[in-house]
């Protein structure tokens, strides 16, 4: 079963989601079957490099909405983050673009066959980096030491954000979300039968696996 996803490094319930899907994929029987590949989404493509204020103020600019209901919004994300293990900082976060650190996951998905897992491992770095450490995503720096941690070589990492490479794979990713209808992450496809938007509890995600499979199976048969 193939099960493509896509998410954004610069959303919230991206992390919330990868740990639920993970939980329901790591007690399910068949999840041997599973080949899981993730995909680029860019929430605010409009983002400079770098922007010069808070997490808070930046989306309370952006949604027009009063800096109170904001922080009151991260306080229900932490805790929902927390019930999956994660330990989120809004107050550490680096607001930043997340298209150069987009590329970095492309980079490891081309590198798989010489370091495996490494695009998971990547995404997984990525999240933490941005939304527990305070880590600035967009610095070429903080990429190649995520980079390197999965099994990447810094020079190629450079080299790959240097010249922008995984660029077009960047975008190619953003252009199959908007084909097929994704208008916010996370976002499940299975089979590419089969989509589930948001961070779903664990149990829908089973839920969700056992349909995937079920239709597959009886895929012959329709035939």
């Amino acid at each position: 079963m193939q099960i493509d996803i896509w998410s954004d490094v610069a959303c919230p319930w991206c992390f919330i989601g990868k740990r639920r899907f993970e939980k329901a994929l790591g007690a399910w029987e068949h999840r041997d079957e599973v080949t899981v590949t993730w995909h680029s989404y860019q929430l605010d493509p409009s983002l400079p490099e770098h922007y010069e204020g808070t997490e808070v103020e930046y989306l309370a600019s952006r949604k027009g909405m009063p800096v109170e209901q904001v922080r009151q919004m991260f306080e229900h994300v932490s805790t929902q983050a927390a019930g999956e293990g994660l330990r989120y900082d809004f107050d550490r976060l680096v607001v930043a673009n997340s298209l150069r650190a987009h590329q970095l996951l492309h980079l490891a998905k081309a590198s798989e066959a010489q370091a495996p897992g490494a695009a998971d491992a990547v995404k997984d770095a990525l999240l933490s980096a941005h939304f527990e450490r305070g880590g600035d995503i967009g610095d070429v720096d903080t990429l190649v030491a995520i980079g390197t941690e999965a099994g990447l070589e810094p020079r190629e990492i450079r080299d790959a954000l240097a010249d922008e490479r995984y660029l077009p794979a960047v975008r190619a990713d953003i252009a199959q979300a908007q084909e097929i209808g994704v208008n916010g992450v996370p976002f499940f496809v299975f089979d590419m039968r089969l989509g589930l938007s948001g961070a779903q509890p664990a149990e829908v995600f089973t839920q969700a696996l056992e349909q995937a499979r079920a239709m597959r199976l009886d895929a012959p048969a329709a035939r």
